[in-house]
């Protein structure tokens, strides 16, 4: 099934004109029915989720004029902007560990949504992958994050294409791949990308990042 790509709005979005607590708690309750319907292994359109949520369509498609709104604001990683946590720790080993920790338990939480948002990043409309936040490259800040005290050694550029190899061998693919293909347990497949980025950081920290001139 084909989704409707998105398209730019000029507007402001409906819910922020008039009773914006009504309309945040409808856009919510669309937001939270999309949701599980995508844990379901089910991809919603606008219609699907006002079902879901007992709002009607017509009120539906005034906060998501199309699908793959819909999916952007549906997807389990939308609201996060950084998985460090209060008071992180400086070693940037320790500080990766905990971002790839957070980022792989959420993967493993949402694990269905996750394979159906890889499944609709692959559409063979462009424009309703680059929508998807799957394809937006979010998490690659914060990798990045975690290697702040060490930018000065390793550089923006470095850092930039360390967190580019970490994000490689982490996220919903790669758990595809170590679960389906090398047949390893969820908690295996962890333990193995949390390895993997340590291993990157600790070769990149002696050796220089990937990419030319590293």
């Amino acid at each position: 099934m084909r989704v409707v790509s998105t398209s730019h709005r000029s507007s402001p979005p409906y819910e922020l004109g008039g009773r914006t607590d009504q309309k945040r708690r409808t856009r919510a309750a669309l937001v939270s029915a999309a949701r599980e319907l995508v844990a379901r292994g089910i991809t919603p359109t606008v219609a699907d989720a006002a079902d879901a949520a007992s709002i009607s369509r017509a009120a539906a498609y005034r906060y998501f004029p199309n699908q793959a709104l819909l999916l952007v604001a549906a997807h389990p990683e939308t609201a996060a902007r950084s998985l460090l946590g209060e008071a992180p720790p400086q070693d940037p080993a320790e500080r990766l560990d905990a971002v790839v920790t957070a980022f792989t338990t959420l993967i493993v939480e949402t694990e269905t949504a996750q394979r159906t948002m890889l499944r609709l990043s692959l559409d063979d409309d462009p424009a309703v992958g680059a929508a998807l936040p799957l394809r937006q490259g979010r998490a690659i800040g914060w990798i990045a994050e975690a290697f702040e005290p060490v930018r000065d050694q390793l550089t923006d550029a470095g850092v930039h294409a360390l967190a580019l190899a970490v994000r490689s061998a982490i996220g919903i693919e790669a758990l595809v791949w170590l679960t389906d293909i090398a047949g390893l347990t969820r908690a295996e497949a962890v333990e193995s990308m949390r390895w993997s980025a340590q291993a990157l950081l600790r070769t990149a920290l002696a050796s220089g990042a990937p990419g030319p001139g590293a």
